[in-house]
């Protein structure tokens, strides 16, 4: 693991960290650098996601690896090419981010696509992430997985 980030050493809870870290976390998703990810995530992670059985890329993960790998999980289970994030609201006190808006993509199993709001909260301490809450159209995700 690399040293922390220049953002850790703003300050472990001001809004200014919390920020960078997150704008890092964005950067890292849309490059698909799961070894950066794996670094912004602390060691262990407090991770929600609504479990959904038929959702490959959907499972409960605990460990800064688990978490980076994610990504590349979707990856594998969706089109690339299909997939959209757009970040509408970006609100951060403290420690604690909060992303809200619109996700799209083709599962590419079956050709379906899915679509909907998202809020995401995020808690950075000490330069990482220790939360990572994302709250999703499960059902639509569920939906475009099905067979």
């Amino acid at each position: 693991m690399s040293a922390k980030s220049p953002a850790a050493t703003v300050g472990s809870s001001t809004p200014d960290a919390t920020r960078a870290v997150v704008r890092e976390f964005l950067a890292a998703r849309v490059a698909g650098d799961t070894g950066r990810l794996a670094e912004l995530f602390a060691d262990e992670v407090d991770w929600l996601l609504a479990e959904n059985p038929v959702v490959p890329w959907i499972r409960p993960r605990s460990t800064a690896a688990e978490c980076a790998a994610q990504f590349t999980e979707l990856m594998e289970h969706t089109v690339p090419e299909d997939a959209r994030a757009r970040v509408d609201t970006f609100l951060v006190d403290g420690r604690d981010a909060v992303l809200m808006g619109h996700l799209s993509g083709t599962v590419r199993a079956t050709g379906k696509s899915f679509a909907g709001p998202f809020a995401l909260h995020l808690t950075v301490e000490d330069g990482r992430i220790t939360r990572h809450h994302l709250y999703e159209n499960s059902l639509a995700i569920a939906e475009a997985c099905a067979r």
